[in-house]
C-alpha cells in the first residue's frame, strides 16, 4: 500500500462559480483558477499522484496551458485513474477535508461523494467527504479563500503496462 497527501488553496472571488467535487454550490464566490478551480478536486489528484510518486498535477495539467483554461476538473480528476490504473495501480481509499468559512456545504457532501464515487469507480464506502471552518480565523476565516486536504491510499494491482 502506498499513501498520498493533496493540499490546495485557492482564493474567493465574486461572481466565480463554487465547484467543490464537481458540485456547483450556490454563493456570492468561487475559487479563482486556471481551470475551474475544484480545490477539493486538486487536492485529491495531488494526494493520488503522489502516492504512485508521479509528480503533481501542475507538471500533468500546467497552468501555463491554454489547454487547461476553464478546464473541468472532474475530467483530469479522471485521467489521473487512468494514469494511476495504466502506472498499475487501484485506488483503495480516499479521505477529503473542505475547509471553508461559508457557504455550509454539509448538504451537499453526499451529491460530491457520489461524483468521486463515479469518477474514481470506488464504491461509497471508499470516499470520505469532510468539512470544516476555521472559526473565523485566517484567510479561510475572513472568506477571502478555500482551502482542501486529501489523503490517498493506492495499493499495486500489476506491473506498469
Amino acid at each position: 500500500m502506498r499513501v498520498g497527501i493533496g493540499y490546495d488553496v485557492h482564493a474567493l472571488r465574486p461572481g466565480r462559480p463554487l465547484i467543490l467535487c464537481g458540485t456547483t454550490i450556490p454563493h456570492h464566490s468561487g475559487p479563482e483558477g486556471h481551470s475551474d478551480a475544484d480545490v477539493a478536486a486538486h487536492a485529491t489528484m495531488d494526494a493520488l499522484l503522489g502516492a504512485a510518486a508521479l509528480g503533481d498535477i501542475g507538471q500533468h495539467f500546467p497552468d501555463t496551458d491554454p489547454a487547461y483554461c476553464g478546464a473541468d476538473s472532474m475530467v483530469l480528476l479522471e485521467r489521473v485513474r487512468v494514469l494511476l490504473g495504466q502506472e498499475g495501480y487501484a485506488i483503495g481509499n480516499i479521505d477529503l477535508s473542505l475547509c471553508l468559512q461559508s457557504p455550509r456545504i454539509s448538504p451537499y457532501i453526499p451529491q460530491m461523494r457520489q461524483v468521486l464515487c463515479r469518477v474514481l469507480q470506488l464504491p461509497a464506502e471508499a470516499v470520505s467527504v469532510k468539512a470544516t471552518t476555521t472559526d473565523r480565523l485566517g484567510f479561510v476565516g475572513r472568506e477571502e479563500g478555500v482551502a482542501a486536504l486529501a489523503v490517498a491510499m493506492i495499493h499495486k494491482i500489476s506491473a506498469s503496462a
